[in-house]
């Protein structure tokens, strides 16, 4: 098969790479990636040395792909599918660009910080980290709320990159710290997020790894 897929199916980012290929039905071959084996994470290291998911690899133009949204754009430019991810227009796709990197920077981030401190061995927690986080995330929140009071999607009607990106972020920010009363629209658009069939199938095939998840405990 021509596109092959480096990931785990716990990781955040993974989840949003593959909700991308789901939504256009793009075939491509699974290598799960276990970071923790020594002979997995030194085959993956070949690939791509930093041994950060998701990566992609393309054997039949012979290039290899990595990061999230720079994946879902080498997608829509060489397998284009039903479904238009990084917009039609350079406008359309800069207002893209700009709300995949708030999900990215402003929710994913902080909630990986969260979840990266619960998992630091005890002394080396980082409580002033954690709570500086959760402000961000709040902040976010109060920003999405107001966005989300007229919107279907992150941008609109068109399901994009964005949304791609929006999905793990908030499923795993709401365990770490809780959209809450205040944020009914939030709310709201994740749970349309997780029943968007791609993402619930990638969710149902995360399913056996959310023991892991060090917050597996809310879920």
């Amino acid at each position: 098969m021509t596109l092959k897929l480096y990931f785990h199916p716990l990781a955040s980012y993974c989840h949003k790479a593959l909700i991308a290929l789901y939504e256009n039905d793009t075939p491509f071959e699974k290598h799960v990636v276990n970071l923790g084996d020594e002979q997995s994470r030194a085959e993956f290291a070949a690939l791509w040395p930093l041994a950060k998911f998701p990566v992609l690899r393309d054997e039949a133009r012979k290039q290899t792909v990595p990061e999230s949204s720079i994946i879902i754009e080498y997608l829509a430019q060489y397998y284009p599918g039903k479904v238009t991810l990084v917009g039609t227009n350079a406008d359309q796709a800069r207002d893209i660009r700009l709300r995949d990197r708030f999900f990215d920077l402003h929710v994913h981030e902080h909630m990986q910080k969260i979840v990266g401190d619960k998992l630091r061995p005890p002394g080396f927690n980082d409580p002033h980290g954690v709570e500086y986080a959760k402000r961000q995330l709040q902040t976010a929140y109060g920003m999405l709320e107001q966005d989300m009071k007229t919107r279907a999607w992150a941008l609109g009607e068109e399901f994009t990159m964005a949304d791609c990106a929006a999905a793990p972020a908030l499923f795993y920010a709401n365990f770490v710290e809780p959209f809450g009363d205040a944020h009914p629209n939030v709310t709201a658009y994740s749970k349309r997020l997780q029943q968007r069939p791609s993402y619930a199938r990638v969710l149902e095939e995360a399913q056996p790894f959310f023991k892991y998840f060090p917050f597996h405990d809310r879920m």
